[in-house]
C-alpha cells in the first residue's frame, strides 16, 4: 500500500499546457469524463490571497475558491457576508430526494448541472435481520423506488439501490476528495470532511438551486480551530474526540462555524475516524467539519480505487491545508494522549460523561442500569476499522465462552464493507456472539426500527454508537434513555449488559465462572487484502432521458405533485392565531418526525399530518394537544393548523432556543408552508432549518430580546406590521394582543438579504426561479 506523499510524488503524471497543470484524475469511476481541476482551484487561491492579502483557513480556501466569482471575496466578511458558490456535486438520500427531485421536476429543467446522486438508505426498516428486511423494503416502498430510479435516469443522476449503504458511507468510498465542494440533503453530510472535502447539509429546495447550476448561498462562516496534539491508546477512538467537543461547545454552539483540526495530532487518526468526527459536528449545530489532506487519507483513496485522486491531491498540498498563520475565531485544544473515552445522553448529544465518572453518573440520576440494547454502525461509525475494533472484543467474550447480555445490532455502512467484513470472518463473530445484522441502510439511527422487546412507555436504556439520541428518535419510545459511544464501548456494555460496566477497570465472568478483563479493541484501518465490492447495486445516468417519463398515479398516498404556494399579497400579517408556543427543545424530529412517517416524504398532504406533534405546548406541557382558537377545542397540532387554513387564516409558532436542531429535513418547513403558517418566532435558529424556511416563504423571525418569549400568551394574537419595508438587517415590528386585550409590541429580527426577501414575496425560492427561467 502506497503509504508516503515522496511515492506519492513519485508516481504523478501531468501534462504542461499553456504553463499550467493540467490533471487527470476522474471525480470518481462512475464519472469518468468529470475531472477534478485543481488548477483552477489553485488559480482562484492566487486571486483569493491577492484579494485578501492574509492568512487563510482550509475552510475559507476551499469555499473562496468555489466562489461564482472569485474576485467578489473582496470585502467578505465572517458571519455577515453571503457567499454564492459553485458547488462540484450533490447528493441526497431517498427520503429527502423525493421532494428534491419534485422541485426539481416542477422547475422545467432537462438534466441535473452537476454530477448528483441519490443514495436509497433511509426507508429500510430494522426488524428481523438484514435478508428479510432489504426484501420488506423493496416491495413496501416500490412506487418510491420506482420513481426515484425513473427519475434518476431521466435528469442524469446515479442512483444507488436499496441495499447499496448508506449514503456518506458510499459518498466517501466513491464521491469525495480533498479541496471538494458538496451539498447533501442530509445533515451529516460533513462526514466527507474526514477526506479533506468541505461537506454542507442543506434542505432538497438548495439542493434544487445547485442542479439547475443556480449559485448556492451560504452566509460566510466563522471559524472554530481544533488543535489536536498527542494520539489515542487505549480504549479511546476518534468517537471520543467529538462527544468530547459536544460537551464543551453544546447542540448549538458550533452554529454559524466551520470546525476546523490541525495539529500534530490529526496524523494519529484514521480517514473514516476523522469522517466519524466531521459527521457528529453536526450535533453541535456546525456548519461543517474538515481535516487537512494528510497521508491517511492518501492511504484511504488508494485502497478505495482512487490512487489518481491521491497524486493529484499531494500535488496541491498549499490549497488543501490552512496556512500557518490562518487567524480562527475560537480555537480549541484537545490531547489526544489524555483523551477518556465518552459516553454522552440521555435525550440530548451534549451531555457528555468521562467513562470514569459514568458509573456514578447512571447511579445518581437513577438511569435504568440494565442495558437491553447496544447498537453498533450508523453513518458515522460503520467503517472498517469500526467493525475490526469491535470484533477484537467479541472475539475475546467468544474465547471465554461469552455471549452478548444485551440485545446487539450491527449495521454495516456500506455493501463493501458488508462484503468485507463478511470475507474476513468479522461478521460470522457478530453473529456468533449473538449479534443480529441489519441490512446496509439508516435502520434504527433515524427510527426506523421495529421494536418488539421492549413495550412504548417502558423505562429502558439503549447505548449505540449513532450521532442522535433525542428522545423518542431510535425506537419512537419517550421513556428509553438513549446514550452514545464509539462502538468499541458499546460492544464491551453489551457483553456485560450493564450500562455501569467500565471496560477499563470492571470485569466480565466467563463460561467457567472466572473473572477476566477485556483488552483495549485493535483492529486494522483498511483491509489487508483489500475491499470487496459485493454486489453491484448502482444505476448509472442515461446520457440523455428526454425520452423517459415520470409517472405518479394520482391516487397514490406516498407520492404527490407539488403546486406552487401563493406568492405575498403585498399585506401584512394580521391578527393570526399562534398554533403552538413550543417550548424547549424542538428539533426537526419534533416539528416532523421520521420513523412510519418517512413513507410520506413525497407527499407533502400526508406527512403534514405530523406536524409539530413531537413539540411541547407551553400552555399545558403536553405533546399534541393545542387550543383552536376559532372553536376553544383541544386537538391535535396538524388538525388545528387544517382548519386555521380552511378559514384562510394564517398562524405563526412562538419558539424557543435553537428551534429546528437536528436533520436537514425540509419537510419541517415544507409543512407549516402547505397548512398555512407565516412565520416562526424564536428565540434561536438552528442554520439548515432557518435556511428552509426561507426558502419555502415563510418568515424565520427572532426575539431582540430573548426574554421577550416570556411576555406572549399562548392564546395571544399576533400581526407582523410592516412589512411592504422589509429590508435587509431592518427590525419588523409584532404587535401581540393578549387574550386580555392588553397589546405589546416586540421588536423582531430577521436574517434575509434582498434575494431571500424576493424568495418570500414570490411565496418561495422555488417560485421565484419559475419566474426568472420563465422569463429568460
Amino acid at each position: 500500500m502506497l503509504n508516503s506523499f515522496s511515492l506519492l510524488k513519485n508516481s504523478f503524471k501531468s501534462s504542461i499546457f499553456n504553463s499550467q497543470i493540467r490533471t487527470f484524475a476522474s471525480m470518481s469511476k462512475f464519472e469518468p469524463n468529470k475531472n477534478i481541476n485543481y488548477a483552477k482551484l489553485n488559480h482562484n487561491l492566487k486571486i483569493i490571497r491577492s484579494e485578501l492579502g492574509r492568512p487563510l483557513t482550509l475552510g475559507e480556501k476551499i469555499l473562496y475558491t468555489h466562489l461564482d466569482n472569485p474576485l467578489s471575496v473582496k470585502g467578505v466578511e465572517r458571519g455577515k457576508t453571503y457567499l454564492k458558490l459553485k458547488p462540484d456535486r450533490v447528493a441526497m438520500q431517498d427520503a429527502t430526494a423525493q421532494m428534491a427531485v419534485l422541485q426539481f421536476m416542477s422547475s422545467g429543467l432537462p438534466r441535473t448541472a452537476v454530477p448528483s446522486t441519490i443514495h436509497c438508505d433511509h426507508l429500510i426498516e430494522a426488524h428481523k435481520g438484514s435478508a428479510q428486511d432489504l426484501e420488506t423494503a423493496k416491495n413496501t416502498n416500490k412506487e418510491v423506488y420506482d420513481f426515484l430510479s425513473s427519475a434518476s435516469a431521466k435528469y442524469g443522476l446515479g442512483f444507488w439501490k436499496p441495499g447499496s449503504g448508506i449514503i456518506h458511507q458510499i459518498v466517501l468510498e466513491n464521491y469525495s476528495y480533498p479541496g471538494l465542494l458538496m451539498i447533501g440533503t442530509d445533515s451529516h453530510t460533513p462526514n466527507a470532511g474526514g477526506l479533506g472535502a468541505i461537506a454542507i447539509g442543506v434542505g432538497g429546495a438548495d439542493a434544487v438551486d445547485v442542479m439547475a447550476d443556480i449559485a448556492w448561498e451560504l452566509r460566510a462562516p466563522k471559524y472554530i480551530g481544533v488543535r489536536l496534539t498527542g494520539k489515542l491508546n487505549g480504549w479511546t477512538s476518534a468517537k471520543d474526540v467529538i462527544l468530547k467537543l459536544a460537551g464543551i461547545l453544546t447542540v448549538k454552539g458550533g452554529t454559524g462555524y466551520i470546525i476546523e483540526y490541525f495539529g500534530p495530532g490529526t496524523a494519529s487518526l484514521s480517514c473514516t475516524g476523522m469522517g466519524t468526527i466531521c459527521n457528529m459536528g453536526a450535533e453541535v449545530g456546525a456548519t461543517t467539519s474538515v481535516f487537512p489532506f494528510n497521508e491517511r487519507m492518501a492511504n484511504y483513496l488508494i485502497s478505495t480505487g482512487r490512487s489518481d485522486i491521491a497524486n493529484e491531491a499531494s500535488q496541491f498540498n498549499d490549497l488543501l491545508k490552512a496556512d500557518n498563520e490562518a487567524v480562527y475565531d475560537q480555537v480549541i485544544e484537545i490531547n489526544l494522549s489524555e483523551l477518556e473515552p465518552h459516553i454522552n445522553g440521555p435525550f440530548t448529544p451534549d451531555l457528555a460523561h468521562n467513562l470514569s465518572s459514568f458509573k456514578e453518573a447512571v447511579s445518581k440520576n437513577n438511569w435504568p442500569d440494565q442495558l437491553s440494547a447496544g447498537l453498533i454502525g450508523s453513518c458515522t461509525n460503520s467503517s472498517y476499522e469500526d467493525m475490526a475494533r469491535s470484533a477484537s472484543l467479541v472475539r475475546q467474550a467468544l474465547s471465554k465462552g461469552v455471549q452478548a447480555k444485551s440485545l446487539y445490532t450491527v449495521t454495516p455502512g456500506s455493501e463493501q464493507i458488508r462484503a468485507t467484513i463478511e470475507r474476513d470472518g468479522i461478521l460470522g463473530e457478530f453473529l456468533n456472539v449473538g449479534g443480529t445484522v441489519l441490512a446496509n441502510a439508516c435502520g434504527p439511527c433515524i427510527g426506523q426500527w421495529n421494536r418488539v422487546d421492549v413495550k412504548k412507555g417502558e423505562k429502558n436504556s439503549i447505548i449505540t454508537s449513532y450521532n442522535r439520541n433525542f428522545q423518542s428518535r431510535n425506537d419512537s419510545n419517550p421513556a428509553t434513555h438513549a446514550f452514545v459511544a464509539s462502538p468499541e464501548i458499546v460492544t464491551a456494555l453489551v457483553l456485560a449488559g450493564r450500562l455501569s460496566f467500565n471496560p477499563e477497570t470492571d470485569y466480565l465472568t466467563d463460561s467457567n465462572g472466572n473473572q477476566f478483563k477485556l483488552q483495549p479493541p485493535n483492529g486494522d484501518e483498511l483491509p489487508t487484502k483489500g475491499f470487496d465490492s459485493g454486489e453491484d447495486t448502482f444505476q448509472a445516468p442515461l446520457e440523455n432521458g428526454d425520452h423517459l417519463t415520470v409517472n405518479i398515479a394520482k391516487d397514490s398516498q406516498r407520492l404527490q405533485f407539488l403546486e406552487p404556494f401563493d406568492a405575498w399579497n403585498g399585506k401584512d400579517f394580521l391578527d393570526m392565531p399562534i398554533l403552538i408556543k413550543a417550548k424547549g427543545k424542538c428539533t426537526t424530529d419534533a416539528i416532523s418526525a421520521a420513523g412510519p412517517w418517512l413513507k410520506y416524504r413525497g407527499h407533502l398532504d400526508n406527512i403534514s399530518n405530523n406536524l409539530l406533534i413531537g413539540a411541547v405546548n407551553s400552555a399545558n406541557d403536553q405533546l399534541n394537544n393545542v387550543k383552536n382558537q376559532f372553536t376553544g377545542a383541544w386537538g391535535p397540532v396538524p388538525a388545528t393548523g387544517r382548519d386555521y387554513k380552511m378559514r384562510q387564516v394564517g398562524w405563526v409558532v412562538i419558539g424557543d432556543d435553537n428551534y429546528g436542531e437536528g436533520s436537514s429535513r425540509e419537510h419541517a418547513a415544507l409543512e407549516p408552508r402547505h397548512l398555512g403558517g407565516r412565520a416562526i418566532i424564536t428565540k434561536s435558529f438552528a442554520r439548515i432549518h432557518e435556511t428552509n424556511l426561507k426558502k419555502q416563504g415563510i418568515l424565520p423571525l427572532t426575539f431582540k430580546n430573548s426574554s421577550d418569549y416570556d411576555l406572549i400568551d399562548p392564546d395571544a394574537r399576533v400581526s407582523l406590521i410592516n412589512l411592504k419595508d422589509l429590508a435587509p438587517s431592518k427590525p419588523i415590528q409584532m404587535i401581540v394582543t393578549q387574550p386580555d386585550g392588553t397589546k405589546l409590541e416586540i421588536e423582531l429580527q430577521h436574517t434575509m438579504n434582498d434575494g431571500q426577501i424576493e424568495w418570500f414575496r414570490a411565496g418561495s425560492a422555488l417560485n421565484f426561479m419559475a419566474s426568472k427561467l420563465k422569463s429568460n
